[in-house]
C-alpha cells in the first residue's frame, strides 16, 4: 500500500500517489474500470482530472456512484472568465456524477493575460470558482501550471488568493536547472508557510520525443523501465512535503504505483546523475 499524510491545511490523509486523471482520456468504460480495480489495490485515494482530459471525467462519473466516498476528487477549469468557468464547473459535477468536488483547480495560469483575465478583469473565471465554493459544489481551490515560469507564477497567484494546493513539474533533469530550481524552491518556502499542498507532475519525463514515433499516451517520453521508473519516483518521494500525480499512459501507472509501494528511501546523487547521462534524459523546457 502507498503510504498517506495530510494533502495540505485540506487535512484529507491522502495517498502520496494522486491518480493522474489523463489516463482515462480515450479508454473504454471498461478499460476505465480496470484502472480503478488497481488503484484501490495500491490504495489510491485522491483523483487528479481535468475537463479538458477527453473523456475522463466522464470516465470517473460511474466509480462514483459506488466509490464516492473512497477519493478526495479534483477537477480542474481552463476557462478564464466567468461564465466561461461557471458552465464548465456545472458541466464538470454532471459528468464526474458528484453534488461537490473536493478540489477545483485554474488549469495551467501561467500565461500573464490570462492571469490578468482570471484575477482582475470583470467576470474573471476566480469569481465564478469562489461562487461555487459559497454555493458548497466546491470545497477548496488550487492553481496549476506548466512550463519553466509555473513556480513564479504561483507565488504570483498566491499573492492575490490564498489558494489551497498548487501543482506544477518536478524532476531530477528539470531540476538541474538553476533557475527554475531557485524559483521552485522559493514557492515551496511559501506553501511550506501557508500549508499549501504541492502536486508534482512529469515525475517519470525522459525528454521530447522529437523526431522518435510517439509510443506512449504521454506528449513526452517516459521512462519505462521499472528500475529506471523506480529511481524516477524514489527520487521525487524522498521529498516529503510533495504527492506525485501519476502518469497519463495507463499501461506505465501499474510501475508508477508499484514503486511508490515500495519506497524507502532516496537513490543517490550519483545514481541519478548516472541515469540521466545513460539515458541522455533532458528537461522538457529549454532553458
Amino acid at each position: 500500500m502507498i503510504p498517506k499524510k495530510n494533502f495540505g491545511r485540506t487535512e484529507h490523509r491522502s495517498s502520496r500517489t494522486i491518480f493522474g486523471g489523463a489516463a482515462l482520456w480515450s479508454v473504454s468504460q471498461e478499460e476505465a474500470d480496470q484502472v480503478l480495480r488497481i488503484l484501490k489495490e495500491y490504495g489510491v485515494n485522491h483523483i487528479d482530472t481535468a475537463s479538458s482530459y477527453g473523456d475522463s471525467e466522464i470516465r470517473i462519473g460511474p466509480w462514483m456512484e459506488e466509490h464516492r466516498q473512497d477519493f478526495f476528487l479534483a477537477t480542474k477549469t481552463g476557462e478564464r472568465t466567468y461564465e466561461g468557468a461557471k458552465d464548465q464547473i456545472r458541466q464538470s459535477l454532471e459528468r464526474l456524477n458528484v453534488d461537490q468536488i473536493d478540489l477545483l483547480q485554474i488549469h495551467n495560469l501561467v500565461d500573464p493575460e490570462e492571469w490578468k483575465t482570471t484575477f482582475f478583469r470583470e467576470n474573471g473565471a476566480l469569481e465564478a470558482i469562489i461562487e461555487a465554493r459559497e454555493e458548497g459544489l466546491v470545497r477548496y481551490i488550487g492553481v496549476t501550471g506548466h512550463g519553466l515560469n509555473a513556480p513564479e507564477m504561483h507565488q504570483k497567484s498566491l499573492k492575490e488568493f490564498d489558494f489551497d494546493s498548487v501543482l506544477l513539474p518536478f524532476n531530477y533533469p528539470l531540476m538541474q536547472n538553476p533557475e527554475y530550481a531557485e524559483s521552485f524552491w522559493s514557492l515551496i518556502g511559501l506553501c511550506k508557510e501557508r500549508n499549501v499542498g504541492v502536486q508534482t507532475i512529469k515525475s517519470i519525463a525522459r525528454g521530447r520525443w522529437g523526431d522518435e514515433k510517439q509510443t506512449r499516451n504521454t506528449w513526452y517520453r517516459p521512462l519505462e523501465d521499472q528500475e529506471e521508473v523506480d529511481k524516477a519516483v524514489h527520487w521525487m518521494l524522498s521529498h516529503p512535503y510533495f504527492f506525485l500525480n501519476t502518469v497519463a499512459d495507463p499501461d506505465l501507472l501499474p510501475k508508477v504505483l508499484d514503486s511508490a509501494s515500495r519506497f524507502q528511501e532516496a537513490p543517490s546523487e550519483k545514481e541519478m546523475k548516472d541515469q540521466m547521462e545513460d539515458l541522455s534524459m533532458e528537461p522538457l523546457w529549454p532553458e
